[in-house]
């Protein structure tokens, strides 16, 4: 009997061993760039035998043969500096309050109970949906259109940053006070360092609302802009040039990743460990 239950107990371990290599394994970035280009190579081809119309789908060559052009003119230029202008100022702001709010929240039972209710509350709400409203507060112009972009960016933020106060080991804080450290000093040594994970999460999600509803207040009250831009060229349908401006959307997004994830490894390098 106990040389089956070992033999058991070797089996089981080693199913558990190949899963676990199965779940680990790693595979170099040359397969990514290449499925990459093979997906390309493929919209090309299906494009160049006319299985599908250009109006609706133009091959990929076409597509940066526009953004070439459009970079040549100036036209992305000008649609670029307005958005990141707006996207910038709106994602700084919604960021900073966020943090602030989920910080308090998180770290006072009397900003709990009178502000997480209020942020539970409003979150839900569609942000798009309250651009008309800021258009009659605030006008068309920039201040209306940084404010949802502001207020998108909030609430990700605070409530991941609060997420992140709230799992803070209570062991630690009390380590800290027991030391008579002050506020700031257990804020500055031992809530903050390990909330970080939380908050630069929230601060990935908030990059993407922070895209989406910029693009959408370019498209409902905007002359310049990449969202004012692909709506005009949709309206006259002229879909390489779109998809030029698609292109452009998904390059800023992914640029805005990437610098999160350069900001996230300096200020937790200890994560990367």
């Amino acid at each position: 009997m106990p040389e089956k239950k070992t033999s058991a107990s070797a089996a089981n371990e080693y199913i558990v061993c190949n899963r676990m290599t199965h779940w680990q394994k790693t595979y170099p970035h040359w397969v990514s760039v290449a499925s990459i280009i093979i997906l390309l190579l493929f919209w090309e081809a299906i494009c160049r035998c006319g299985l599908v119309s250009s109006l609706f789908l133009p091959a990929p060559s076409q597509i940066i043969s526009a953004l070439l052009t459009m970079l040549a003119d100036g036209e992305i230029g000008v649609s670029l500096a307005a958005s990141m202008y707006r996207i910038l100022i709106g994602f700084a702001v919604g960021s900073l309050i966020g943090l602030a709010v989920g910080l308090v929240t998180g770290t006072s039972a009397l900003a709990d109970k009178i502000g997480n209710p209020v942020v539970n509350a409003l979150y839900p709400i569609p942000k798009i949906a309250l651009l008309p409203l800021f258009i009659l507060w605030l006008g068309i112009g920039e201040l209306s259109k940084v404010t949802i972009i502001a207020l998108g960016v909030f609430f990700p933020v605070a409530m991941n940053t609060y997420s992140g106060v709230k799992n803070v080991d209570t062991l630690l804080i009390k380590v800290a006070v027991s030391f008579n450290a002050s506020w700031w000093k257990t804020m500055k040594s031992v809530v903050l360092p390990n909330a970080l994970p939380m908050i630069f999460a929230g601060l990935r999600l908030a990059a993407g609302t922070s895209l989406l509803l910029l693009v959408a207040a370019e498209m409902i009250a905007a002359q310049v802009g990449i969202g004012a831009l692909i709506l005009h060229y949709g309206d006259l349908m002229i879909t390489d040039r779109l998809m030029a401006g698609v292109i452009v959307l998904s390059l800023l997004g992914l640029l805005f990743n990437l610098f999160l994830q350069w900001l996230e490894r300096k200020a937790i390098p200890w994560k990367n460990i």
